[in-house]
């Protein structure tokens, strides 16, 4: 297992829509492999491919870390496929867009379907955290950040700091 370098905003690559995966081989184990440890080394509780330079319809998530367990799930070509209600997610986060939280609009309870690591059709109705989770990361799979999802104002001024950084940087 590997850790990759996480791809950070304003890198184009974050924005293209991944591929849906159709090969359940060997390399796609080692992708999972690889963006969960990558995942847990930086901590996050989820991770899209797209974050660590793949354009694969993979994403893993861990919501019971707090637990003190670790139990990484990863979802093969997840799609939203009902949505209901609205909820607030407080000071929401990216591993992707540094340094910045903000509350966001999701839905409340959500239906995905989608494919485990093995091929095998995957139907999940969940809401809470984990509903949170799974839209931030299938956003990712499209192209979307959350600082999509915030107003104007709030994501302009973080794109000013983030170019500021990043000019700081070098």
């Amino acid at each position: 297992m590997t850790v990759r370098t996480i791809l950070t905003y304003p890198d184009k690559f974050l924005r293209q829509k991944t591929l849906p995966v159709n090969v359940f081989d060997d390399n796609l184990h080692n992708l999972i492999e690889d963006m969960i440890e990558t995942m847990y080394d930086e901590p996050g509780v989820g991770l899209a491919a797209i974050q660590v330079g793949s354009n694969q319809s993979v994403i893993v998530y861990d919501v019971t870390q707090e637990d003190g367990e670790r139990q990484a799930e990863a979802l093969i070509n997840p799609q939203i496929v009902y949505r209901e209600g609205s909820v607030l997610s407080e000071g929401e986060g990216c591993l992707s867009v540094p340094d910045f939280r903000a509350d966001v609009k999701r839905d409340a309870r959500i239906q995905v379907q989608g494919m485990d690591r093995h091929g095998n059709p995957v139907e999940m109705d969940v809401d809470g955290f984990r509903a949170i989770v799974l839209q931030h990361e299938i956003d990712h799979l499209n192209g979307i950040l959350f600082i999509d999802r915030i107003s104007t104002l709030k994501r302009e001024m973080y794109k000013r700091k983030r170019k500021k950084q990043l000019r700081q940087q070098g």
